[in-house]
């Protein structure tokens, strides 16, 4: 019955132009129409993405009328033409799949066919492959007009490099005096004091800012030094550009590839100048023996990535501090946006300055949780853990992050049998299999039972086949496994968490076990004693596992937040 029928009509155009042409609206009164007097369904909802190319399905009406097919809200989908879904054959045989599994039937108005026919369905997967093929071709033309353009000298579009101006009448470039003069000063300045940093610092400190408003920074200032555009020349097709919206350029295309049209038009920077600043520029950078770009530390920065500015709120940067006596070198950390634009007045620590204090705590968090007793208070605790001289001058932590680590602390004595139901779940004399092993068997299964599902589909005798739709569900099933399988494996694999470790792995584990096992031993701990008897790489592994953020102000640790969300915060006179 025509009742029990409810039609999602998708309607979309790709460009703005065709919008203006009441390409939608056309669309949208032949769907309801053939909706109505040629299918008989009058219960309908209209779909409309306008301006969204067919590339991918990354288009929000699309994204919500998919997300109702799922909740079984219509019976058929109905749409102008088939490409106004998708010229990609990988998306829409995902899309048209998903359909069938839902009992959804696709109809093309343009190309008479409904999916609900197998030669309706044979006309739709002609159709897709020759859709494709179209799109692809389209692409390539678009580029080759693009290449030859470019090899004429029209510019293409994109952003117009800082210093110039572009006169989309007469199609010529026109030097901008005002931005041109910090273009030659940025020149002028690394010739001076070959320093990103500072002279982005000197910029931003006098409120000099880059044609969107934004601040200065090394990254830009590097920009600049590298164009080419500054000396002339047009530079096209380096970049190739990875697939989706975001026009992410992916890699670099062989230098051969370019296309390069030099005296394109005035220039604000001479060639040989630009070759003398790029050589000084990349002097400063290592390299290994293929010429690419490493920045490898040297130094083993303990609490890198960890700190905070207490004022700013800006990260902390880290480099090597200088060597001392002992043959010791500290890593030095500063205030990220005091580099750049020295309006933070937050002074830079070392190791040295902050390490007793984090080391200490940590050591006293060890030593309060194996001694923590049922008639143990908040204040109790708070005194354990600001035990000595390294934690002298803090009076106090905020009530609400030692609160949490009391009620922590407390969960221990619970009324649940941790350790027995742990035993009965993992004895001791069963080997211990790791996640990915396990995951990786199941795997192997459901990729079988995909194989042998195809070979059923495909090859068995007329008494033993499967219906389409059985095929696509059990198809549709196992794909989703493999799926969830293959992104916990990835998981696992970025972040180690898998329980079978390698000896490497494993004599780190061993190390930080005992490293913990000594702080909690000693009374107080000497930083620079303790941080030369054992490995850098140690520390810094067990800092990192333990801490997300330190906060710093004045020389002084004033927040730390551990990996499990809790925060203390220390009160200071």
């Amino acid at each position: 019955m025509s009742n029990d029928k409810k039609a999602a009509l998708y309607i979309r155009v790709s460009t703005t132009h065709q919008i203006d042409r009441d390409s939608l609206p056309m669309q949208r009164e032949e769907l309801i129409n053939y909706s109505k007097f040629a299918l008989d369904i009058n219960k309908y909802e209209v779909f409309e993405d306008a301006g969204f190319s067919a590339k991918n399905t990354d288009r929000p009406a699309f994204q919500q009328m998919m997300s109702r097919m799922r909740h079984k809200e219509f019976s058929h989908l109905i749409v102008w033409k088939i490409d106004r879904i998708s010229r990609n054959l990988i998306d829409f045989a995902q899309m048209y799949n998903e359909l069938k599994y839902l009992g959804v039937t696709f109809v093309s108005k343009n190309e008479q066919f409904q999916t609900d026919t197998p030669m309706g369905e044979a006309m739709l997967k002609i159709i897709l492959i020759f859709a494709e093929l179209e799109r692809k071709m389209t692409s390539e033309r678009v580029s080759s007009v693009m290449v030859n353009r470019a090899q004429k000298g029209l510019w293409n579009g994109g952003r117009i490099p800082y210093g110039y101006d572009y006169d989309k009448t007469t199609k010529t470039f026109s030097i901008n005096p005002q931005e041109a003069a910090i273009v030659e000063r940025i020149y002028s300045m690394y010739e001076t004091v070959p320093s990103l940093i500072a002279i982005a610092r000197e910029l931003n400190n006098e409120c000099i800012t880059q044609r969107s408003g934004a601040p200065w920074s090394p990254t830009t200032i590097s920009t600049i030094l590298h164009n080419v555009f500054y000396i002339g020349s047009y530079r096209y097709n380096r970049l190739c550009e990875a697939a989706g919206s975001n026009k992410t350029p992916s890699y670099e295309r062989k230098q051969e590839d370019w296309i390069i049209c030099e005296n394109h038009h005035d220039p604000l920077i001479t060639k040989e100048r630009q070759e003398r600043v790029l050589q000084k520029l990349h002097s400063q950078t290592r390299s290994n023996k293929d010429g690419a770009k490493t920045y490898t530390c040297k130094n083993i920065h303990i609490f890198g990535g960890l700190l905070w500015c207490g004022i700013c709120g800006s990260q902390y940067q880290c480099t090597s501090d200088k060597m001392r006596k002992n043959g010791y070198v500290p890593s030095l950390y500063h205030c990220s946006r005091r580099r750049r634009f020295s309006d933070c007045d937050n002074s830079s620590v070392t190791d040295m300055t902050i390490g007793p204090f984090i080391i200490n705590y940590m050591a006293n968090v060890i030593k309060a949780k194996e001694s923590f007793g049922k008639s143990t208070s908040p204040e109790m605790l708070e005194k354990k853990l600001l035990k000595g001289e390294a934690l002298s001058a803090v009076t106090g932590i905020e009530h609400q992050g030692l609160m949490e680590l009391y009620d922590l602390f407390m969960r221990k004595f619970d009324n649940i049998p941790y350790r027995s139901k742990l035993i009965k779940e993992n004895p001791s004399d069963k080997p211990e299999t790791s996640e990915s092993d396990i995951l990786l068997s199941e795997k192997r299964k459901q990729e079988r039972a995909l194989q042998r599902l195809q070979q059923l589909y495909l090859y068995s005798e007329e008494h033993e086949t499967i219906s389409d739709r059985e095929y696509a569900i059990q198809k549709q099933t196992i794909t989703e496994t493999l799926e969830t399988i293959n992104k916990r494996l990835d998981a696992i694999e970025k972040n180690g968490t898998s329980k079978t470790v390698s000896d490497e792995d494993f004599l780190k584990t061993a190390s930080l076990f005992i490293l913990s096992n000594q702080l909690q031993d000693r009374r107080y701990i000497n930083f620079s004693k303790f941080s030369q008897s054992t490995s850098k790489e140690v520390w810094k592994e067990f800092v990192q596992n333990a801490i997300s953020k330190i906060a710093v102000f004045d020389s002084k640790v004033v927040e730390i937040r551990f990996k499990n969300g809790i925060s203390h915060k220390f009160l200071y006179n």
